[in-house]
């Protein structure tokens, strides 16, 4: 900085030789990039937005606010007659509409909460849905616990993403813009690159709570800021991880109660990136699909979506072909939700979107007609009916199907023999022990049973068919690891939240446990990377209490002894086991477990019933489960003879998708395994993949229950931020620091607070710098110094020192902004500042901005505006900043504004004439400052007690040497500055409605 700043800076402290908090003329602007600190930065208050949201206060904070184009003005404010913005009468409350400051992308105001759960200054259940629910009632659904972020799903579109947003964040630091998506999978991003680390995004939460628009919105930021030499097969592989999600969705999701759009799988995707930070392929896991859905959906559900999208997407001639009908209601599989469809037109364009996915994905028109006839093969099997043959006598156990039009649709869109369809239907073929085959007749219900596990399991192949074309086309192509050098990933998880419905059966109890696996991986990963910092710096580890729910764990997954060992144990046992047996025997097992117990082993509890209930004392909650095809659903039957049927298809998509059917009936295999015990070892693989990289987490909370815009539910999320484990996780994090920080950036962000450390230190080292600072804020003794960062106890420190930058940030913007762009200025206007102190005996600058005034005489002229806290100063730029005028702020009466985007502005004031201006020469250009001068006149005001009036008006009546007048604003594309017209007694602001 030149002697001339340097100057001005100390020109501008205070009598106690801090500096003043202040805004001076075009001081919103940001700085410019060579100015040295990128910390340093003003943003200029946007329309809609509040005065001095993203700066620092000008006086007392207000405590209610009524919110326009000007900004906030404080609750003491009275508005005139002339004004169509009046506050409401009942109750004190205002009738305006509030705008949340969802677009915004600069610092939060402390109006907004706490951007981090950490800085709380109690960590208590009230604290933090207190603080949650605050910034969801400003529109900011995005809060830290450190690193981990929460996301609340807002059930709107917000403006808070696409290019200008992702522009913010990238290659910037965590914390150095305010919390988002984009924030974490840039820092995963990056600590992919830099160290050259397997990184991964766990993104949990329950139904509803928005994680599959999360994992798009990490998918499209990854996407955006990879591959800027234009590769194009670094192309190919961005629009195939793009187009995936889509068809995953059409395939995998459905309308639930709780979200139109939930995933009914989890999915963990691993995405190659080479030694350049670009994408070059891929491979998606897919877990647990619920594929009983296929059959049957609660009450207000629909089946999966790609049934509906191919019933109403469809052109007739293909429907013909298919011989279906669009009609959803007409099939047993998607009655329950026929009355849910959305509209035709909406289903038709999500199907057309599918389609076009499938083909930039590289599916080929074969096999998407493949995939269209399976779907209906899947749609008319589940209209068959079975009948007892009563010429046959029911001992027999002899069926017919009721319609066999139906059997050969099945048939035909099999691409199987319609004699080979109908005997798989009707009968199974089993090997005796001296390998005779012998064809066993079904009865009603067992043919009933065969058809819907042909038809699940039909959908469950075509669903893994379709990941495994995805990942067929995602594979990395001709990496050599020695030419090309390793590769590193980055891994996105997408995985169903906990789970608690009124009857919970086998799906939840595996998503339940699956859900404790990951929170004891969040616990231990948490903690180590807590106690590997500590160690790095040199700072004693603190033992942390935290409830370890390793014992649930063990309950589930122990072998020989744990529910899903049990429950394999039944359905391997030789005779008879029904699900009643199964739970008598998990209570024998399990009697004295902490977290078990069953009607039997509690009999005065009647919440539970007897030989069908148990119930696990989850680390989220107790859930009761129904035993209720515990059995038939872990053995996840299919009689051999669909197998062999599907094989022999003549169609090869159909063909690929069962290669166990060429297995020949007498071969002996081994027994295989359960679908509970294929669930656990694939949660054992993904945790044991998760634990070796580097984890960054989004816990996704969901507000309410009527997927309802705007509205939380304090209960509700209560619950929610309980079984996520987020007030832990804060308690981990703070255990013992609340913040910690490389000395480099704290210096770069509190240095401007000390004499010894602005604008450079020249003290030994960052760390002695950072001491300095410290001990000239009296915080030494809170904190506790690092290797390489300081470690800060209580959130009060941090808050004291953001306080103190915010003071001084607008004159260090002033300051350097002036010395860059007009020294002289700069110059002229600190003398100025200087004489009128001398003169006056201020204590600080509140507003300053160029203007184009008009007076009495019709003559417009720029000028300047000055505000300090004892008058209003109207000032000739063109002369040296001369004072042309002085009004006692005490005379200031009220303003009058247009409710247009102009800048108007007529001051009013006791024994004077009414001052007209029109603030201009803003950055950027034709900015908003009416607020900002509306706000900080306000806070005035209100700090002596007395309220300041404000006229909103198009056509505003002012007052010059006893001559009244008007003056009202004309916009003119093609004016090029501000300026005034007169004509007949009246005066027109000429403004540039670019």
């Amino acid at each position: 900085m030149g002697a001339e700043t340097t100057e001005a800076w100390s020109l501008l402290r205070g009598p106690a030789g801090t500096l003043q908090s202040t805004r001076h003329l075009d001081c919103q602007a940001c700085l410019p990039s060579g100015c040295g600190n990128p910390e340093a930065r003003v943003r200029a208050p946007r329309e809609g937005a509040a005065s001095g949201e993203g700066s620092p206060s000008l006086g007392p904070e207000p405590t209610s606010y009524f919110t326009t184009r000007l900004g906030r003005w404080p609750g003491g404010l009275s508005l005139s007659e002339h004004s169509p913005l009046r506050p409401s009468a009942q109750k004190g409350q205002s009738n305006l509409a509030w705008v949340p400051p969802a677009g915004r992308m600069d610092e939060e105001g402390l109006e907004c909460g706490k951007p981090d759960f950490v800085l709380l200054d109690q960590v208590t259940m009230e604290d933090f849905m207190e603080n949650l629910k605050l910034r969801f009632e400003k529109g900011l659904i995005y809060t830290y616990i450190g690193e981990v972020l929460v996301s609340v799903n807002p059930y709107q579109e917000l403006p808070l993403y696409g290019p200008e947003a992702i522009a913010k964040y990238q290659g910037r630091e965590l914390y150095e813009r305010p919390p988002h998506l984009y924030a974490v999978a840039n820092a995963a991003y990056r600590a992919m690159k830099r160290r050259s680390r397997d990184t991964c995004i766990v993104i949990s939460g329950e139904s509803g709570a928005g994680k599959t628009e999360a994992s798009k919105h990490i998918m499209q930021y990854i996407a955006a800021v990879t591959n800027p030499s234009q590769r194009a097969e670094v192309d190919r592989v961005k629009d195939v991880l793009l187009k995936s999600t889509c068809v995953l969705e059409a395939f995998g999701n459905a309308r639930t109660n709780r979200n139109h759009n939930s995933s009914r799988f989890g999915k963990y995707m691993d995405i190659n990136f080479d030694f350049k930070g670009d994408p070059v392929g891929g491979h998606i896991h897919s877990y647990l699909l619920e594929k009983s859905r296929v059959l049957k959906q609660h009450v207000g559900e629909r089946n999966f979506h790609a049934f509906y999208q191919v019933l109403r997407g469809c052109e007739d001639a293909e429907l013909q072909k298919l011989h279906l009908q669009r009609n959803p209601a007409l099939y047993n599989f998607t009655r329950q939700g026929a009355g849910l469809s959305a509209l035709e037109s909406d289903e038709k364009s999500h199907y057309l979107a599918v389609m076009e996915a499938m083909r930039v994905i590289g599916f080929s028109a074969e096999e998407v007609g493949s995939v269209h006839r399976i779907l209906a093969a899947i749609l008319h099997l589940g209209n068959i009916e079975f009948l007892e043959t009563e010429e046959a006598g029911l001992e027999q156990g002899h069926v017919a199907v009721a319609e066999e039009l139906l059997v050969d649709h099945v048939a035909q869109l099999t691409a199987t023999p319609r004699e080979l369809v109908l005997r798989c239907l009707l009968s199974r073929t089993v090997a005796s022990g001296g390998r005779e085959l012998i064809e066993k007749g079904h009865t009603a219900a067992e043919a009933s049973y065969a058809r819907d596990a042909c038809a699940k399991a039909v959908y469950q192949r075509l669903f893994e068919w379709v990941v495994n074309r995805i990942n067929g086309v995602m594979e990395p192509r001709g990496r050599d690891p020695r030419r090309d050098g390793k590769d590193t990933v980055i891994g996105v998880l997408d995985i169903y939240g906990f789970e608690v419905f009124p009857v919970n059966s086998f799906e939840q109890f595996c998503i339940n446990y699956c859900n404790e696996k990951l929170q004891q991986l969040f616990i231990q990963l948490i903690l180590k990377q807590e106690q590997e910092e500590y160690e790095r710096e040199g700072i004693a580890w603190q033992s942390v209490d935290y409830f370890n729910n390793a014992t649930i764990v063990e309950l589930v997954e122990r072998p020989h002894r744990g529910v899903l060992a049990v429950l394999d144990e039944a359905c391997s046992a030789a005779g008879t086991i029904t699900d009643r047996i199964f739970l008598q025997s998990l209570d024998t097992h399990h009697r004295h477990h902490p977290h078990y117990t069953s009607r039997q082993l509690c009999p005065t509890d009647k919440t539970m019933e007897f030989g069908r209930d148990f119930r696990i004392k989850h680390y989220a909650g107790d859930v009761t489960y129904s035993v209720e095809g515990f059995i038939d659903k872990n053995r996840d039957h299919l009689f051999q003879d669909f197998k062999r049927l599907m094989y022999n298809s003549s169609d090869p998509t159909l063909r690929a998708m069962w290669p166990d059917g060429q297995q020949d009936i007498t071969e002996v295999t081994k027994r295989p395994l359960t679908a509970g015990t294929l669930f656990k070892n694939s949660m054992v693989a993904l945790v044991e993949n998760l634990a070796c990289k580097e984890p960054f987490y989004v816990r996704c909370i969901k507000p309410n229950e009527d997927k309802v815009a705007a509205r939380l539910d304090e209960d509700h999320c209560r619950h929610q931020v309980a079984y996520l484990g987020l007030l832990e996780n804060v308690r981990v994090r703070r255990a013992g620091f609340a913040s910690r920080q490389p000395y480099p950036r704290f210096l770069l962000r509190y240095k401007m607070t000390c004499e010894y450390t602005w604008p450079n230190h020249l003290l030994g080292s960052d760390r002695a710098a950072v001491s300095a600072l410290l001990e000239q804020h009296g915080l030494q003794g809170d904190v506790a110094f690092g290797h390489t960062k300081l470690f800060i106890r209580s959130p009060q420190t941090l808050v004291t020192l953001e306080q103190s930058r915010a003071r001084l940030i607008p004159i260090i913007v002033l300051l350097l902004q002036k010395a860059t762009d007009n020294p002289t200025a700069s110059g002229l206007f600190a003398e100025r500042l200087k004489a009128l102190r001398d003169k006056d005996n201020f204590g600080a600058v509140l507003f300053s901005s160029h203007v184009r005034k008009v007076n009495r005489f019709s003559k417009s002229r720029d000028r300047a505006l000055l505000l300090t806290d004892r008058h209003l100063y109207k000032l000739d730029p063109g002369r040296q900043y001369r004072v042309m005028r002085a009004v006692p702020l005490e005379a200031v009466t009220g303003l009058s504004v247009t409710s247009g985007r102009d800048q108007l502005v007529v001051l009013h004031a006791r024994g004077q004439d009414d001052l007209v201006v029109c603030l201009h020469r803003s950055r950027p250009p034709l900015d908003n400052r009416v607020g900002e001068l509306v706000g900080v006149l306000a806070a005035y005001c209100q700090g002596k007690g007395r309220a300041l009036e404000v006229r909103v008006s198009d056509c505003i009546p002012l007052s010059q040497r006893g001559a009244r007048r008007l003056v009202s604003v004309e916009p003119k594309p093609e004016q090029p500055e501000p300026d005034f017209r007169c004509s007949r007694g009246a005066f027109t602001l000429l403004w540039p409605s670019r």
